[in-house]
């Protein structure tokens, strides 16, 4: 049937989409523009090119999963210097959720125009397509939602319950070890599935043994980051130390909740949004009276996802829009299953198409002006101002120890990759007691050169010291600075 071939179609057409616009931004020199992009490189490199090579400079503010999948080809220069591998695991991703994306619509309407219109909006979102040729991390997690949703609602709504899929329990222990707005959403999923096994009559004490099961692998990894987190700095969880409280949004709750769908609609558009929350509000709505629905209620784990951002801006941290992509992708997913809950055909066309025209119209998939590109050029400014303190750097280095923040200056080191500097040349966060004994006596007796970011949020933390206590840069000169980056060199 057309309706089973139409999802891997529809991937076919992602990747060569993808792999399209990966070209275009290469050449438009986006596909490393955001200061992430280049930091999760950093990440995932320093595992063994650094001064104390080790598992545990995976760290624990980002997930693991990401770095732990590059750590091995980004020692390869080309790979690290351009991001093509991370790159190309991100059009993989990107490919892959629409796979699942469009086979979860598929299966829940039986609408090969449904099907269609869920692809065709996720597909041509200029957002999704900018990052999904980057080497950020949103896409994999993307791809691993979709997977959990789409595997989920498959075995819940399947006949079988002697336990769940393998694959199932493996994408929810890949989904929590990625980024944290899939914490909220896994949560979420098990909510609606134990909610379905219990409304159709499973039993109380049956639906706890298999959700227990379940949860075995999702739950070893949320301890496993945990123990990470406390072995390497001393805290199960860091949740603030690296950015400034922004007070725009910081204690206001409805301010926040108003964040979060105003950053949902500028990555997929007023129409899909609204027709998104629709159609959650009715699988709600369905799902909750009726039991042969309910299996219906776990697309809608997917905005959980706002709950981290959400989160977020009330603690103050700063508005970032792409901290509502996968709300966006979920208004895609939605939408396409709008669709398909219109029985009228007419009806149901008129919808897609307006579907699909807005989401052109609005977000045109050709366009360089669109809020995750333009959040994503933010610091090319400052890149473009720091090669005058690269030119000041090359010109008087002779391979002594550069004294830098991990925090705040990853990404200007993998920009110094490209005059030959790796990551052991530095002595960062990462180093310990050795970063430690560089705070407490002074750079100069530990390093050559020292490098301050001046502008950070929350202030790099040799700033701090150079600002606080004028005997911290004893011994060291300032010589220049530029881009909000000084240069100190031992005299």
């Amino acid at each position: 049937m057309i309706i089973l071939r139409l999802p891997r179609l529809l991937a076919a057409t992602a990747c060569v989409a993808g792999v399209a616009a990966w070209i275009r931004f290469l050449e438009s020199g986006l596909v490393l523009s955001h200061y992430d992009a280049k930091a999760h490189l950093v990440v995932a490199r320093r595992v063994i090119d650094n001064i104390t090579p080790g598992w545990q400079q995976i760290g624990a503010v980002w997930l693991p999963l990401p770095h732990l999948i590059q750590f091995l080809p980004t020692q390869i220069d080309l790979f690290y210097r351009t991001g093509a591998f991370a790159s190309l695991l991100s059009i993989a991703s990107f490919t892959v959720m629409v796979w699942a994306g469009t086979r979860l619509v598929a299966r829940m309407t039986g609408s090969a125009l449904a099907t269609l219109t869920a692809g065709a909006v996720l597909i041509a979102n200029p957002n999704l397509l900018y990052l999904q040729s980057t080497p950020m991390t949103e896409p994999l997690l993307l791809a691993m939602l979709f997977l959990v949703v789409l595997w989920m609602y498959e075995w819940v709504a399947g006949p079988d319950r002697s336990g769940a899929p393998a694959r199932l329990q493996w994408a929810l222990f890949a989904a929590m070890w990625t980024r944290y707005e899939a914490w909220p959403v896994v949560a979420a999923a098990f909510a609606a599935a134990t909610f379905t096994f219990l409304r159709q009559g499973l039993g109380f004490r049956s639906t706890l043994k298999l959700m227990g099961r379940l949860a075995v692998l999702p739950a070893a990894a949320l301890f496993l980051f945990a123990l990470n987190s406390r072995i390497t700095t001393g805290s199960w969880l860091v949740t603030g130390g690296f950015y400034e409280v922004d007070p725009t949004y910081h204690g206001l709750t409805a301010k926040s909740l108003i964040a979060v769908w105003w950053g949902t609609h500028r990555l997929t558009g007023y129409v899909a949004e609204s027709v998104a929350l629709a159609a959650a509000a009715w699988l709600l709505v369905r799902g909750v009276r009726r039991a042969s629905d309910s299996p219906g209620l776990i697309p809608l784990a997917l905005l959980a996802a706002g709950a981290l951002p959400f989160y977020a801006f009330v603690e103050g941290h700063p508005f970032r829009v792409r901290y509502m992509v996968v709300t966006a992708a979920a208004s895609a997913l939605l939408s396409g299953l709008a669709v398909g809950l219109i029985r009228h055909r007419v009806a149901a066309a008129t919808l897609a198409g307006v579907l699909i025209v807005s989401s052109l119209v609005e977000s045109p998939p050709w366009t360089l002006h669109v809020p995750m590109i333009e959040e994503a050029q933010w610091d090319v400014p400052r890149m473009d101002e720091r090669r005058a303190v690269t030119a000041c750097l090359r010109g008087h280095y002779g391979h002594e120890k550069v004294l830098a923040s991990m925090g705040s200056l990853a990404h200007y080191m993998q920009e110094l990759s490209r005059e030959g500097f790796r990551i052991a040349d530095f002595i960062h966060e990462g180093n310990g007691e050795l970063w430690t004994l560089a705070l407490s006596t002074g750079p100069a007796p530990h390093a050559g050169w020292m490098l301050v970011e001046e502008q950070s949020e929350g202030g790099d933390v040799l700033a701090r010291r150079a600002r606080d206590d004028i005997r911290f840069t004893n011994g060291m000169d300032r010589i220049c600075a530029a881009g909000g980056v000084a240069l100190y060199r031992r005299r």
